[in-house]
């Protein structure tokens, strides 16, 4: 599925794409993000849980510096190539990609090797040790991944890709991470979860309850998939007042 430049606008609630400054695509089964060429100003973004498996249109988002990309597609760690020249790029999280392989230490320094700026990768802090040693043990990355080109004309990566988004299972869309957990509540403008409160809040529904909101969920995302940009602005202030009510219930709870 591919990223478009309605969905960027309406998911950051900016009029023009070089206003977009933070974009939350958490669980929406894309593949293409060569909209992302067109982002200039982009700071945040948050596409983890996709079928992402190209990370080239990112090479020209000079301002980003968070990046998450777990449970994507990621085949190669020389798609890092596209991100070695990104100055302000502090934060990245890329676990739980092909790419990560069965060694973590070699992936972690091979990481911290190419992007040596980092201040965190996949949730934990980056120390002077570990750069001083991915230089030893890291690989460089000198050139970018060699994409091979199956019969239709297209990158054999990008085919598999929409079957491993779909691939995933009710359990993995619900087993993320605290910090992730609360920049999904912060887009959506909500109170983040205190880490005293975050395993009871991640794991109070029942089965009964989590098998029920995912099959809503996944009918409505696919539902989207029909819609005109008319629709989904529809979609999205009837989110939006929901959004509201149940917010307004929450802070009533808490007081």
């Amino acid at each position: 599925m591919r990223l478009t430049r309605a969905a960027v606008l309406a998911r950051a609630k900016a009029a023009a794409l070089d206003g977009v400054r933070r974009l939350n695509c958490w669980g929406s089964r894309l593949t293409d993000i060569s909209i992302c060429r067109d982002l200039p100003n982009i700071e945040v973004i948050t596409f983890s849980v996709n079928g992402i498996s190209d990370l080239e249109p990112l090479h020209q988002c000079q301002n980003l510096s968070e990046l998450y990309l777990r449970k994507n597609n990621i085949a190669s760690l020389n798609e890092l190539f596209y991100l070695k020249n990104l100055p302000r790029l502090r934060v990245l999280w890329l676990s739980e990609n092909p790419c990560c392989g069965s060694d973590p230490h070699r992936y972690r320094m091979t990481v911290l090797r190419n992007l040596p700026s980092l201040q965190k990768l996949d949730n934990q802090a980056v120390t002077e040790e570990e750069l001083s040693q991915a230089l030893i043990d890291g690989e460089e990355i000198t050139a970018p991944p060699a994409r091979r080109i199956v019969e239709n004309g297209c990158p054999e990566s990008t085919q598999s890709s929409v079957a491993d988004s779909t691939a995933e299972t009710e359990s993995d869309l619900l087993n993320f991470s605290l910090e992730e957990t609360n920049k999904i509540r912060e887009e959506l403008g909500m109170k983040p979860v205190p880490r005293d409160k975050f395993s009871s809040f991640s794991h109070r529904e029942t089965d009964c309850n989590r098998k029920k909101r995912n099959n809503v969920l996944n009918a409505i995302l696919l539902l989207t998939k029909e819609l005109d940009v008319d629709g989904l602005e529809v979609v999205q202030q009837t989110v939006g007042r929901r959004l509201q009510a149940l917010q307004k219930k929450e802070q009533l709870q808490e007081e």
